[in-house]
Parts: structure tokens; sequence; C-alpha cells
């Protein structure tokens, strides 16, 4: 189990393929098995970088908070240990908020940038639904009730009940592979570090020059996809693709649709 000491911690990362490096960084509670439906279909195109953020999977979990730029400064970290000088960043949600600060700390590290169902916080940014709020604050349900319904209003209407067997690996990792109260809370501390005005990425973006893909769900009651319009009229350089028949986890949902566009883009 490859590991790399970076910025105080150890990382767990994987390496698939070759050519253009390409650093997939998590969401919120997710280790990088969230990528393991894209993964195999970048790798046949890019040297495919996934990891485990502190706090989840088998990184170390320090004690929080965690901030987006700590996060930035390990994916940095963990590059230089591997000897790459520059590679794609794709971030997804929370990870959206580590790749937009490791574009603007270490732009140098990042030849394109790939945001994914994220925004740049502040009070402009477009928040979570109420119905999305409903579920994911639910604290009365069973554990398996919250996940499902939590599933659920993630996804595209109607995807749980066509993937029944998807829907069953994904039960069985989240059982398999708790995260630690303790660790959620540090790493949800970085999304909520960002509300603040001053705190936000919107002025911050832009003095980027990295040519940028933003993605987003049609469906995306987590983060709405008005978030994508929002961060594309920041940065210079980018284009939206909204995927009409996905959430907020379109990794999961449509990864071959998904890859095919981020390949393009890359290409």
């Amino acid at each position: 189990m490859p590991k790399l000491k970076t910025n105080a911690v150890e990382l767990y990362y994987e390496i698939h393929g070759e050519g253009q490096p390409l650093v997939l960084v998590s969401g919120l509670g997710y280790s990088l098995w969230q990528w393991h439906r894209m993964a195999p279909f970048l790798a046949e195109h890019f040297q495919v970088i996934t990891f485990d953020n502190r706090g989840v999977g088998q990184s170390d979990r320090p004690a929080g908070p965690y901030t987006a730029q700590m996060l930035a400064a390990d994916t940095a970290g963990l590059l230089d240990a591997l000897g790459i000088e520059k590679a794609v960043v794709m971030g997804h949600s929370m990870g959206g908020f580590v790749a937009q600060a490791m574009a603007l700390d270490f732009p140098q590290k990042v030849g394109r940038l790939i945001l994914c169902s994220t925004s740049f916080g502040g009070p402009r940014h477009v928040p979570v639904t109420p119905e999305a709020m409903k579920v994911l604050t639910d604290v009365s349900s069973d554990p398996l009730t919250r996940f499902k319904n939590g599933l659920a209003v993630s996804t595209a209407p109607g995807w749980a009940e066509k993937n029944p067997d998807m829907i069953r690996k994904w039960i069985e990792w989240c059982t398999a592979n708790p995260i630690e109260p303790e660790a959620y809370q540090a790493q949800l501390a970085i999304g909520l570090a960002l509300l603040p005005e001053a705190a936000a990425f919107e002025a911050k973006l832009l003095r980027l020059n990295i040519p940028t893909l933003i993605l987003s769900g049609a469906h995306d009651k987590v983060v709405p996809p008005e978030n994508a319009s929002l961060l594309a009229g920041k940065i210079a350089n980018s284009r939206v693709v909204i995927f009409p028949e996905a959430g907020h986890f379109f990794p999961i949902e449509i990864p071959e649709a998904a890859s095919q566009v981020v390949i393009e883009f890359l290409r």
C-alpha cells in the first residue's frame, strides 16, 4: 500500500495509466474510492493519481479543523514527492475547493484545472437546496435510511432505482469504510471557513490564468448547477459543461460520459 509523507501527514495514493499527470481530489468524507468508476476510463489516456485526503481512508487523520489551503499543500507535496512538476488538477465538491486553493497557491504546478460540482463559497454562491438540506441534516432516521435518502437527493431523479447494484455496492463500501465523526467535522470545516466573503475564492479567481473546465449535474441539489456559471464568470479561459442526466455525484452516476468530456478538454 503506497504512502508518502508530505506536509506532516502520510497520504495513501494510487497511480494508474501513463501520460499527462491528472490528479483527482475527492469530496467531503470520501476516499479515492469516489473516483473508482471514472479512473479506468481516464487511465487509458493519462497518468491518473488518486489519493485519500487527510482525515479519510488510509491516510493520516490528524485533528482538525482543516482548510482548503492545507489540503492543497498536501496535494502539492504529494506531486513533489512523486517527482511531478505539473499536473491537471480535478476536484469534486469539497475537492473543488482544494483544487481552487491549489490553483491560487501553487499555480506553477497546475497545468489545467477541472472543477466539479463545486462553488467559490461566500455570500453570493448558490447554496444547497432546502430539499437537500432537510435530508442531509436529518438526525432522526436510522443510518441506513439516512444514507439512502442522501443518495436519492444527491443523484438524478430515478438513478438510484435504475442502478440497484451500484447502490448496493455504495452502501457496502460506506458500511465497510465509515468516517470518524471527528475527521468528518475536520473536513466539513473546509467549506464552512469559505462562507465569509473575505475568505471566499470569488474575487481571488480573477487572477487565475489557467485553462479551466467546470462540470456540474443538472439535477445537483447539493451544489446547484448555477454555481458553474458563477465560477465561469470569475475565471478567464473557462468553459462549462452541464450533464443533463446527472446530479451531484456525476463521477459515479455517468462515469464514461463525464470521462469523455474530460478527455476532450485535455486533448
